[in-house]
């Protein structure tokens, strides 16, 4: 019901003071000049209304038509043109409504027909809107609280579950990272209400918000924006509502916000676009995002560098570098890790198996299902799986990093190739990285980012994939009874004849049964001898790659016995997570939550400090891992590798170096020779004019060099122990 609330002659005018240094009341002939303009003010007396001081700051007849309650506090009014585009508007003030606003220097208002409790910066043009308001308890899409509120009026969001079991607070500087741990470790109540803590510090409860537009924002042909915080050259145009919502912008990374798009209860991160009637509730999307063509995000976080377009995302958490293209895609309760992929008609948590819907999906980063794709919950895949198109109609747990996986020809069990990327399309698993790191386009990386898909926590999830198909050879030789067990008898001895096995056959033809990869029918391992072998090939050349890295950090230097010792002399940290695209030792993640829990650790910045120690300390947990892995390797210490191990370790790296360019053109090359992927071309000529050349493929050419330049270093570097 619509209450009616008599006015006074009197206006109680609560302005802060710091707004009136430089201001002065307004002359009567001034007050002439505006009521001769069709002006009207609730205070006949117009003692509400402040102006700039300076000679010749204020213009009288630049405010015409328009109503003013409250207080008014305005700053330069000139006669100048704002420019924006093709968008020229006099500075000045028409056929508006004002109450409780304070202007900065400069601002074209124009046709804004409810404008409430808002401070607008300077050279700001607000242009044909309909509501622009705040409430005195905004939060600004915060998850807090203000006084007298009871908790039910907190904002959460349900990420990765839509039961809210992992639901986490909003705040203007959370990043994947934050979410991430606060998501998925639910079994520390302390912890947990240390993160509200965090959330809620030095934010004050107090009822005096006010909406902010920063300087140079350009705001027009909008409808409803209420209990808004717009940063700095935001550029709003045709927006129907956003509500409840921080829009974090600057002159580096100016954020856009498009015609027919709903935003309400979020943060929205620097430089993002988002446009042509998208929708978001409940949200924090990340830097550089862009989210267009009818997308729905809701209850969802979105990292860094993604694109969501047209499909439906919701109760997701998702890492940086995410792209979603299709309007018949849609992901539902899932962890997604970043550098994915989802393609159209893929259906990512798409039915739930239990009672409730409570199921997730969980998927490391590089995910990336294949066309009409979908997946029962919960399911789990292990960092650049690749699933190929198909329904797999039960439950999932992919181990197998860099695997590909479809669907089986009897329908039941599922095909899984271990290390697929790696034989078969090493240009896409090269190009990873440097694809990525071009396509970073934030200019404040508040946190970093791991592009490389060989990095210690793949390495990890090789070394678990290695030990798995060790550990089902060893039951096939078993139940195969095979010689090749050679009179083994304890599991240990097992365990060694199978890894023997894998090692010394080189045209071994056999397939594999991993029971856990699928519910009831499980999986059938494809060419896990070649698996094994390229797996550890990769652990060798990432080692000693990290190695090589860490003596360019010193200064170029050769590896020697003396600088072994002082790298064996670092931390060593054997598991690792991916918190929210950086690669952090799962020890340090249990370090922070002791800083956060004993209250040495007071909010999220000092958080964000911690994630900033961990990187700069990255490339020495890095190479202290590296040495683990080749002792892993060899099966022995570093003290006892003699000149033919170090030897060997240059060899094989050098062959993997050469094997991964060689392989990449390869990859490449087959789309130049392929019958079907050639038959679309009338010659060689056109179909250059149309993909390039091959032999002028910036990424291979590169590519070349830096092999070339890979090999002669790393034999410069293991030459202080070879000789």
């Amino acid at each position: 019901m619509v209450k009616v609330e008599l006015n006074s002659n009197s206006i109680d005018c609560k302005i802060p003071e710091k707004e009136l240094i430089g201001k002065r009341h307004l002359t009567p002939e001034e007050i002439q000049i505006l009521e001769k303009n069709q002006n009207k003010n609730m205070d006949p007396t117009w003692q509400n209304f402040y102006v700039d001081a300076e000679e010749g700051g204020f213009n009288p007849y630049l405010v015409v038509s328009s109503i003013f309650s409250g207080y008014v506090v305005l700053g330069k009014i000139q006669a100048a043109t704002l420019n924006y585009n093709d968008l020229h508007l006099s500075c000045g003030i028409s056929y508006s409504y004002f109450n409780d606003v304070i202007l900065g220097d400069y601002v074209a208002c124009h046709s804004v027909k409810y404008l409430w409790n808002y401070k607008v910066g300077n050279r700001v043009i607000l242009f044909n809107v309909e509501e622009l308001c705040c409430t005195k308890h905004s939060k600004f899409g915060n998850g807090l609280i203000k006084e007298g509120e009871t908790e039910d009026k907190r904002i959460w969001i349900g990420v990765a579950n839509e039961n809210d079991g992992r639901r986490i607070l909003p705040f203007e500087s959370m990043i994947p990272a934050d979410a991430y741990l606060w998501s998925h470790y639910r079994d520390d109540e302390q912890l947990l209400q240390r993160f509200v803590e965090l959330t809620e510090f030095g934010q004050s409860k107090e009822l005096n918000t006010m909406g902010f537009v920063d300087d140079d924002c350009v705001i027009k042909n909008s409808r409803i924006i209420k209990d808004a915080k717009i940063g700095k050259a935001a550029y709003i145009k045709g927006a129907l509502k956003l509500k409840n919502i921080t829009i974090l912008s600057s002159e580096a990374e100016p954020t856009q916000i498009g015609e027919g798009v709903e935003m309400v209860n979020g943060i929205l991160g620097y430089g993002c676009h988002v446009f042509y009637q998208a929708i978001a509730v409940r949200f924090v999307i990340g830097r550089r995002c862009q989210v267009k063509y009818g997308a729905r995000i809701l209850n969802s976080v979105l990292g860094d560098n993604s694109t969501i377009s047209c499909c439906e995302v919701l109760n997701n958490l998702i890492f940086p570098f995410h792209e979603q293209h299709h309007n018949s895609s849609f992901l539902i309760a899932t962890t997604v890790m970043g550098q994915s992929n989802i393609a159209a008609g893929a259906t990512i948590g798409s039915n739930h198996n239990s009672r409730s819907p409570d199921g997730e999906i969980f998927a490391k980063r590089g995910f990336w299902p294949g066309l009409c794709s979908d997946f029962k919950h919960n399911s789990r895949f292990a960092s650049f799986t690749l699933v190929s198109k198909g329904s797999y109609q039960y439950e999932l747990d992919i181990p197998y990093p860099f695997a590909l996986v479809s669907p089986g020809t009897n329908g039941e069990e599922i095909n899984i190739a271990p290390a697929w990327w790696f034989m078969y399309d090493m240009f896409a698993i090269t190009r990873n990285k440097n694809k990525f790191t071009k396509r970073d386009k934030r200019v404040v990386k508040v946190q970093n980012i791991e592009t490389d898909p060989l990095a210690p926590d793949t390495m990890q999830e090789i070394l678990m994939a290695i030990d798995r198909i060790i550990r089902l050879t060893a039951e096939h030789l078993k139940k195969n009874n095979l010689a090749a067990l050679k009179g083994s008898v304890t599991p240990e001895e097992i365990y060694q004849a199978a890894k023997d096995n894998l090692h010394q056959n080189t045209n071994m033809d056999f397939t594999l049964v991993d029971k856990n990869c699928q519910k009831k029918y499980g999986a059938i391992i494809l060419k896990p001898e070649k698996a094994y072998k390229m797996y550890r090939k990769v652990i060798k050349y990432f080692a000693a790659r990290t190695i090589l890295e860490f003596c360019d950090y010193l200064g170029g230097e050769a590896i020697t016995l003396e600088l072994v010792e002082k790298i064996r002399r670092l931390a060593l940290y054997t598991e690792w997570e991916n918190v929210g695209g950086q690669i952090i030792p799962s020890q340090k993640v249990q370090e922070l939550f002791g800083l956060i829990k004993s209250g040495e650790i007071k909010n999220w910045d000092q958080v964000h400090l911690f994630y900033k120690d961990c990187q700069e300390q990255y490339e020495k947990y890095k190479v202290r891992y590296a040495l683990y892995l080749l002792e892993w390797l060899y099966s022995r210490p570093i003290e006892e590798f003699d000149e033919s191990i170090y030897k060997n370790i240059v060899e094989d790296v050098t062959i993997v170096a050469s094997t991964i360019y060689e392989n990449s053109v390869t990859s490449r090359e087959k789309d130049y020779t392929d019958y079907f992927r050639t038959m679309v071309y009338r010659n060689e000529k056109e179909m250059n004019a149309v993909v390039g050349a091959l032999q002028e493929n910036e990424f291979l050419l590169q590519l070349k060099e830096d092999t070339r330049q890979f090999i002669l270093d790393i034999e410069r570097v293991f030459q202080g122990i070879i000789h």
